[in-house]
């Protein structure tokens, strides 16, 4: 199964296009996004071409490919508007006997984390900057933000095509962290 995801569109319809165009080209099989939909946040600035209500129609339109969880920016009313699930803390996958944990991130506090089954990839946003490490035998995994990268990243999503791991800019290039 091949995965698209991304987090921290933040109501960036600039971003969320760019997006949108990678999807179509990489044609995957689930989108999965880690949350902060609409809003940018009373710590962001707010990012280019800011509109909440054309993210709406445009996330909607891939509803039936799209798993999605709560951020910290998300809400009831966000739920109220977009036609697929956004409101769980977390979900878990299985593809190819790998096993996976999406969540947004801002729940977890990195340095007290429950103990995880060895091999288990954990995949959250939150931070904004992309990581891929392993601890303890867990692979942790953060695509960066679509709209809002922080750090020195570059605005950003991730890959997963049969179990492996593709970090790309929001044109499409690879890069490795």
């Amino acid at each position: 199964m091949k995965l698209l995801i991304a987090s921290d569109i933040h109501g960036s319809a600039y971003y969320l296009d760019k997006l949108i165009q990678r999807i179509e080209i990489e044609q995957p099989d689930k989108i999965i996004l880690l949350g902060d939909f609409l809003y940018h946040g009373p710590r962001n600035d707010l990012p280019k071409d800011y509109n909440p209500k054309e993210i709406i129609g445009k996330l909607n339109a891939y509803k039936d490919k799209i798993i999605a969880v709560r951020g910290n920016c998300d809400s009831e009313v966000d739920q109220m508007v977009l036609e697929f699930p956004i409101m769980s803390d977390y979900t878990e996958l299985v593809d190819n006997n790998q096993e996976y944990l999406f969540t947004h991130g801002h729940l977890f506090d990195t340095n007290k984390l429950p103990s995880f089954t060895k091999g288990l990839r954990v995949v959250s946003g939150h931070t904004h900057i992309p990581i891929n490490e392993e601890r303890e035998g867990v692979t942790y995994l953060n695509p960066g933000s679509t709209s809002i990268p922080k750090g020195g990243s570059t605005n950003s999503y991730l890959i997963i095509d049969d179990n492996e791991i593709i970090f790309k800019d929001i044109d499409g290039h690879p890069y490795t962290l």
